[in-house]
């Protein structure tokens, strides 16, 4: 039996009102007209005993009798059970309505009851963004303040040469700014793609202030910087992945060009739970993929480069960073390796 207590009080009205009024207004009105024809009808065939046309013909008397007392009572409870109907069709509207209300409201409750239980979730995630974004800014703000004095160079004769009177170095036109830039040596290259290690990796540090002098290598740790840390975000880091190395000829490989099931070996990220949550955000969040899309030309037009002065040691050593292994992950996810 339904608990009172949990009935809606509108549907609740409506099934002690059916319970408790046994006989209807209409109903008690037929009743009376029902007794008061009968009793007229009586009256009139027994009391009077009318004479004429009911006098001959047994059978035919005998059946207009019958209509004539019995027909207006029919249709009378006929009229009684069309009102009954549509009272009846009436209130089991009303509880309808009723128990779509009690369901709607019991709905809305669930759902309040569920935001109330995800905010705290959805803010522990919102800080752990926020601690991300500020260990960032930390290692931003100590790339500026460990920033050591630069110890001028000689100028070379040529160089000594080309100062004019107004001692302004005459250039020859369309020359770009990469070209007047030192090359940037390798072993500060492989540092500065794999991140400092700790605040207190000087030399890491160092060699990072360095690449970033060198305006290709600086875009490429930007662009590696910004992947890492958007995959931080769902809890990927690369220090926590152990791909299958390639070797450094299958890197050379790679870089001069060719394509295919040949260098497959270079996707040996086989983490599956950072592959499934890598592939469904570059499915689901553009800023990601256009992220990752950038960071991996990046990488492929770096690594034409550096393959070319780079020895096999050296590639080692860059298949080895986090940037490599963050290039390993998203180019399998990409399909680069395919």
């Amino acid at each position: 039996m339904p608990n009172r207590r949990d009935t809606p009080p509108s549907s609740l009205g409506v099934y002690e009102k059916s319970k408790t009024q046994q006989l209807s207004t209409v109903e008690v009105v037929a009743i009376v007209l029902s007794f008061l024809w009968l009793a007229l009808t009586a009256i009139f065939f027994l009391v009077l005993e009318p004479a004429g046309a009911f006098a001959e013909g047994g059978a035919l008397r005998f059946v207009t009798i019958l209509m004539a007392v019995f027909l207006p009572v029919a249709m009378i409870w006929v009229a009684v059970m069309a009102t009954k109907s549509s009272r009846v069709i009436r209130e089991e509207s009303q509880r309808l309505q009723a128990a779509i209300d009690a369901i709607r409201q019991t709905y809305l409750t669930q759902i309040q009851g569920q935001a109330t239980t995800q905010e705290p979730s959805v803010a522990k995630k919102l800080d752990e963004i926020a601690a991300a974004q500020r260990k960032t800014e930390t290692v931003l703000a100590m790339f500026s303040s460990t920033r050591q004095p630069v110890t001028p160079r000689p100028a070379t004769p040529a160089t000594a040469a080309a100062v004019g009177p107004d001692d302004q170095v005459a250039l020859p036109l369309g020359t770009p700014a990469e070209a007047l830039e030192p090359p940037l040596a390798h072993e500060d290259f492989v540092r500065a793609l794999n991140f400092p290690e700790t605040a207190e990796d000087k030399e890491g540090f160092a060699a990072l202030r360095r690449a970033l002098k060198h305006r290709p290598t600086a875009q490429l740790v930007q662009a590696s910087q910004d992947v890492l840390t958007l995959m931080s975000q769902d809890g990927i880091y690369m220090d926590d992945l152990r791909p299958d190395m390639a070797r450094p000829e299958i890197w050379r490989r790679f870089a001069a060009g060719e394509r295919g099931r040949q260098i497959a070996t270079l996707g040996g990220v086989r983490d599956r739970s950072s592959l499934a949550l890598t592939a469904t955000r570059m499915r689901s969040d553009p800023i990601f993929r256009d992220a990752a899309h950038h960071f991996l030309r990046k990488f492929d037009r770096m690594i034409s480069d550096f393959a070319e002065t780079a020895t096999d040691a050296e590639i080692s050593d860059l298949s080895d960073t986090r940037t490599a292994r963050a290039f390993m992950l998203l180019g399998r996810v990409a399909g680069t390796f395919d």
